[in-house]
């Protein structure tokens, strides 16, 4: 007999999780609230983890296709001198695959046309869901009411599920911080991946395919620059950063829209991520901040690992024994990389920051980052 799935949530883990449950017989509904997609987001940096996720899926020739694989890259002070760098190629000779940069739109568009047409509604509004499986939404045509084998609460940061079901469970906390994230194109043959830091402040950068460029900055909330009129993003951007090292001022200035983002986490970690029937996946589970470039990579990682284990006895309990420890292990890291490095105000810290970049060797520091991306995944076949 078939096993059925309702997952809430069409975003990077949920829709993961339809196409390993699809690969593993399920039959598999997607609900989203959204009227229709559209190609929203910025850029983000799948590592070694997130990439054989996708090759566990089916995916990942097509991903490799639209995403730019990892450069040289560096981190450098805000006038421009360089702190570490790491030359093209060491990531993916130490965990024998690269790292590829992608719009987050991209990614979405891969995953979405790996599913047959009708698993993904849209429009559709979940109103209950219970730990037997029990899920109601209300949709274009109506309202439905369905009995799944599981439901899969892909449904973000702020998931109605997890407030349903797990109502001890603390809601996600603002972190302080304030980031800014913008895709544009400009002329520079020499651009890499960096990141740039100062007191309280930090800017990224990611070249895409097709010459274009994910750029993010972040600064820590009450250091916000004032001098922008209210909703002006674009104009807080260059107040902050105009005067950093170039190419910082060029990617700004030829950027159309420029999103926003007051920063949040899960900082208190949860009991288990399954009630019943019921898993979470991603943000739903264990939203963390972006200072270790986790976030979509642990999503994967939860879908693969769920779609493995789903149908077998004590299969959600298996996903909670094996996914819980982990994700909530990387963002208790990205926490405290996010304190040392960007969140770092006072003139001694960020000056012993900087010091202690500079002086350690640059494999090193490779090293103590990657073991977050040293992760196989398990097999779908």
């Amino acid at each position: 007999m078939t096993r059925t799935a309702v997952v809430v949530g069409a975003g990077i883990g949920g829709l993961g999780a339809a196409v390993g449950l699809r690969r593993k017989g399920w039959q598999v509904t997607v609900l989203d609230r959204v009227p229709a997609f559209r190609p929203v987001g910025a850029g983000l940096v799948l590592q070694a983890n997130g990439l054989r996720c996708l090759a566990a899926l089916g995916l990942g020739a097509a991903v490799r296709e639209r995403g730019l694989p990892d450069m040289s890259a560096g981190t450098r002070r805000s006038d421009g001198r360089w702190l570490t760098r790491v030359r093209a190629g060491d990531l993916a000779h130490m965990l024998g695959t690269s790292a590829v940069g992608i719009h987050r739109a991209a990614l979405h568009e891969i995953l979405l046309g790996a599913l047959p047409e009708g698993t993904v509604v849209t429009g559709a509004d979940v109103e209950a869901v219970t730990e037997d499986g029990d899920v109601t939404w209300r949709g274009p045509d109506g309202l439905v009411r369905v009995r799944a084998d599981l439901v899969v609460a892909a449904d973000g940061i702020h998931s109605p599920v997890r407030r349903r079901l797990w109502p001890e469970a603390a809601g996600p906390v603002r972190i302080g911080v304030t980031a800014w994230r913008g895709v544009t194109r400009i002329p520079d043959d020499d651009l890499v991946v960096g990141i740039t830091w100062d007191r309280g402040a930090e800017f990224g950068m990611v070249p895409l395919i097709d010459g274009r460029v994910y750029w993010y900055g972040a600064v820590n909330a009450a250091a916000e620059a004032a001098a922008a009129e209210p909703g002006d993003e674009a104009g807080r951007v260059r107040a902050r950063f105009g005067s950093w090292h170039d190419p910082i001022p060029a990617l700004i200035a030829a950027t159309g829209t420029v999103l926003r983002d007051d920063l949040a986490c899960l900082d208190e970690p949860l009991a288990t991520y399954v009630k019943g029937r019921v898993a979470l996946v991603g943000d739903a589970a264990h939203a963390m901040t972006p200072h270790l470039g986790q976030g979509a990579n642990q999503a994967l990682e939860d879908a693969v690992v769920l779609a493995a284990v789903a149908d077998r006895p004590g299969g959600l309990a298996e996903y909670d024994r094996q996914r819980r420890p982990r994700s909530q292990q990387v963002a208790r890291a990205s926490r405290a990389i996010g304190r040392f490095g960007q969140q770092a105000h006072h003139p001694v810290a960020a000056a012993v920051r900087n010091a202690i970049l500079r002086l350690t060797p640059p494999r090193l520091a490779l090293r103590s980052m990657a073991r977050f991306a040293d992760w196989q995944p398990p097999s779908l076949e």
